[in-house]
């Protein structure tokens, strides 16, 4: 009944009837305006893209309200907190993170800057082929897991199996560290 009374300007519309969970998140380009399913958030290295956060965001919340929940999960994983520089993108304009990290916006480089940092700020586009990896090497792009619960477990085995597939590829062009371990 609630997909059959459902009107095209109601917040809480019915997407998928086997997966209620499913949103819609608008892109905002030109080639695909839209994907249907469950925002997910990546947190990687800058130098080497290993992934040290992956987190299912339930809900389409705003990417600027996300980022201090992204970045502590980050931090509990690799038993430390960030304290150096954290590079994202321009949804993350307006974010809640108070660490001691500095949050860079991606696209906002001032003249003032120094080269290496403007080079650094411009790494923020190398993760954008990560999460295109992530989507179908990965198999991020389609969810066979049932649920939230699944949701979450689905982001979290992309990214272990990404940062597998980063290691496969290490030992295979270092065959001599495979040996020794």
């Amino acid at each position: 009944m609630r997909v059959l009374a459902q009107k095209r300007t109601d917040s809480k519309k019915v997407y998928s009837i086997h997966a209620p969970e499913v949103e819609c998140i608008a892109k905002g380009k030109a080639r695909k305006k839209y994907e249907f399913g469950v925002k997910v958030s990546v947190v990687t290295t800058s130098r080497e893209g290993i992934v040290i956060g992956m987190k299912s965001l339930p809900g389409n919340p705003f990417d600027g309200h996300t980022l201090s929940e992204s970045i502590e999960q980050a931090q509990r994983i690799i038993a430390r907190e960030l304290d150096g520089d954290i590079f994202a993108d321009r949804g993350y304009k307006g974010h809640d993170y108070k660490g001691r990290a500095t949050v860079h916006i991606a696209g906002r480089i001032k003249k003032s800057a120094r080269d290496a940092m403007s080079r650094w700020k411009k790494r923020r586009a190398a993760v954008e082929p990560e999460i295109g990896h992530l989507k179908n090497d990965g198999r991020l792009g389609r969810n066979f897991l049932l649920g939230a619960l699944g949701d979450m477990l689905n982001a979290i085995l992309c990214g272990c199996g990404k940062n597998i597939r980063k290691l496969l590829a290490f030992l295979s062009v270092h065959p001599a560290l495979a040996a020794r371990t």
